[in-house]
């Protein structure tokens, strides 16, 4: 996604705060930390409706549709009068607050702009020439596409017959050579889960000198108990790290930032590979005025997966298979290659998600708003007919 959307997607009119809670982590399930800022309380839910400026349905990017709620977004208009400042002392603040959520200390924590900085110095840090990260296919590929640069081989483990990761060829893969295996969980593009309990035994049957890489970007819309965040094994295990992002249910995708986790010599070999100032005062101000408001996460994450839901029964009644997901993006079967269909989609003003090379008949698709969802539902069926897909 370009920054540039930013601008195309500046936001008109109320902002509604019905996103949910201020909590990180599925052990960190109490109330925000101590703080010299006041907590604040969300407002009442705004009315289904697009904020966004006239254009295109935008279901390609796995990005909140409703935008940063109206606390993030008084906080960033607050930011501008430390425009002439570097950002220091609040990605200090922002560091402790974080610190303090996922239990660990601050120098266990890294800032990134947008998570996909994060990875890249991950891979930086952790990838030598000759050396190898396993993954699986497909997963979000920002890992191997700095592998490319660090001239690092990729092991791609396909997918089970779940769509999920194959947690014992992947293991069975890392050897002496392996520099990181990474693990998206909630996997993206898929919307799969690793159990958490699953992810500790991994842990356990990964080499100790292979780095972990655990993203967990789509954390806040899983609702499964049998799920949970990689964060509470981290003083086990000085070769996991934990990678989370405010782009998805936070709504600051345009605003960039995001954070990892892990052993204080692991973050300070990645904190070696980054750039200086790698934040701005705006979207740190936002990051911490979210954190100290209760309600949000929750909130949000039912508003997002009632759509998702609705989606997945309109699918079952027509007969469609897709990927029971745990996230807000659905993987829909069209039992022919996509890429025409993304082009026929696009004609009707609709962007879909992106061809995955490994499984060019399925079509990724974020969910929007309920009447931008039930847009595109209106357009698949008149693009690609049930029957035809029953049938392939």
């Amino acid at each position: 996604m370009s920054d540039a959307e930013l601008t195309r997607r500046r936001f008109a009119g109320a902002i509604g705060a019905a996103l949910g809670g201020a909590l990180l982590g599925s052990r960190s399930a109490v109330a925000a930390p101590p703080s010299s800022r006041t907590p604040r309380s969300p407002t009442a839910p705004a009315p289904e409706v697009s904020r966004l400026a006239p254009g295109p349905v935008r279901l390609d990017s796995n990005e909140n549709p409703y935008g940063p709620p109206k606390v993030a977004l008084d906080a960033m208009g607050r930011s501008l009068a430390r425009g002439a400042r570097y950002p220091d002392a609040l990605e200090d603040e922002l560091t402790a607050v974080l610190a303090r959520l996922h239990h660990v200390e601050p120098d266990q924590v890294i800032l990134g702009c947008g998570s996909g900085e994060v990875l890249k110095m991950a891979d930086e840090a952790f990838l030598m020439p000759a050396e190898k990260v396993v993954v699986a296919e497909p997963t979000f590929e920002a890992v191997t596409a700095f592998a490319e640069v660090v001239r690092a081989e990729q092991a791609r483990i396909p997918l089970d017959k779940k769509f999920a990761h194959d947690l014992d060829a992947m293991a069975a893969a890392c050897d002496h050579r392996t520099g990181i295996v990474y693990l998206c969980n909630p996997n993206n593009p898929t919307g799969t889960i690793v159990p958490a309990g699953l992810v500790g035994a991994f842990l356990r049957n990964v080499p100790k000198d292979t780095v972990v890489l655990v993203d967990e970007a789509y954390h806040h819309f899983v609702e499964d108990p049998a799920y949970g965040s990689a964060d509470q094994w981290i003083a086990e295990y000085s070769n996991l790290v934990v990678v989370r992002t405010f782009s998805k249910i936070y709504g600051l995708a345009g605003m960039r930032l995001g954070y990892g986790l892990g052993s204080k010599q692991r973050i300070a070999a990645m904190g070696r590979r980054k750039c200086w100032s790698n934040t701005n005062a705006a979207v740190l101000e936002a990051a911490l005025a979210l954190l100290q408001t209760t309600g949000l996460v929750t909130e949000q994450r039912k508003l997002i997966n009632d759509t998702r839901r609705w989606l997945c029964d309109e699918l079952r009644k027509d007969g469609r298979t897709f990927i029971p997901s745990h996230t807000n993006f659905v993987m829909i079967h069209l039992g022919k290659d996509v890429g025409p269909v993304i082009q026929a989609f696009r004609d009707k003003e609709i962007r879909t998600g992106r061809r995955f090379p490994s499984m060019p008949d399925w079509l990724r698709i974020t969910i929007g708003t309920r009447a931008e969802t039930a847009a595109f539902l209106k357009a698949l069926r008149a693009i690609v007919h049930a029957k035809a897909t029953a049938a392939a």
